[in-house]
């Protein structure tokens, strides 16, 4: 058994961290994988008020390896589209320690898996685009901004012009045999029960808005490379709404990790039975 946490959308919630901190101390997991949308932002500011990745977010997983020695996971981080990239050196900077890995489009051996990291999402209506990308094409769905359009905290290293989640997730994985692999993304594959908005009913100039809004691009890979498992969130009211964390897209199963009440969300699983997933709220 190799029992794995996933998290995801923890929007800098320090009960949520404390909550987590606590179960990994307890049920000592073998990897801890989170999914985006970590740091305080927006309407989910906190009244932390100190340097949130420095001096809250590294300083729980430090005590957690001190404590643990030998026992301490391998954490898997990504960012979200609500994570200002100008806290990425941050993150980067804390993950040289060694209290996680970061994986922002990269990959890493963990056993005898491949863990990819992949955090950019499909335009939305939020003006910040650090972590949003085209995603087939330069269509917009109606009610969305362009990702040229917008602010950044830093200035982009690709051309949001002409870049797509597509080309993007070919650029990662090349030919590469994902029989083994472990996807990390943020954004959930389009139109399955991990993407589902509360946009009923609701039209920007006379148009129905699709209540569905993930990402076609990931959709398609999945379906067509068929990797071990997928990890999603962005959407956090779509489990409440679906009454389903989990999908199969494909033969891949898909969980979704964003949850839109207070408290803390985890979805523990057996890396080499991920059928068996459970989601525990705490």
């Amino acid at each position: 058994m190799i029992n794995c946490f996933f998290v995801s959308d923890l929007h800098g919630r320090e009960s949520r961290y404390l909550s987590l901190s606590a179960k990994i101390w307890k049920d000592r997991p073998a990897a801890v994988f989170m999914g985006g949308d970590l740091l305080p932002h927006g309407l989910h500011r906190t009244d932390f008020t100190g340097h949130f990745v420095k001096d809250f977010l590294a300083d729980i997983f430090t005590d957690l390896r001190t404590g643990m020695g030998n026992a301490y996971p391998h954490v898997f981080i990504i960012l979200g589209n609500d994570d200002a990239r100008s806290e990425e050196s941050h993150i980067r900077e804390c993950g040289e320690t060694g209290v996680w890995q970061y994986m922002t489009m990269s990959c890493s051996e963990f056993m005898d898996f491949k863990v990819f990291g992949y955090p950019f999402v499909n335009p939305t209506p939020f003006r910040m685009k650090d972590w949003e990308k085209y995603d087939l094409s330069r269509f917009v769905d109606p009610g969305c901004i362009p990702p040229t359009d917008g602010f950044r905290t830093v200035p982009p290293d690709y051309d949001p012009e002409w870049d797509t989640i597509q080309k993007d997730l070919q650029r990662l994985t090349q030919d590469e045999d994902l029989s083994r692999a472990v996807f990390l993304f943020h954004c959930p594959p389009y139109n399955t029960a991990l993407d589902r908005a509360e946009l009923d009913g609701q039209y920007i100039d006379h148009v129905p808005l699709d209540v569905h809004i993930g990402s076609i691009a990931i959709r398609r890979f999945i379906e067509e490379r068929k990797p071990y498992l997928t990890l999603h969130g962005h959407v956090h009211e779509s489990t409440r709404i679906t009454g389903k964390w989990r999908d199969t897209v494909g033969s891949t199963p898909a969980f979704n990790a964003a949850h839109d009440q207070q408290e803390l969300s985890i979805i523990r699983f057996d890396l080499q039975n991920p059928e068996n997933a459970e989601r525990i709220l705490i």
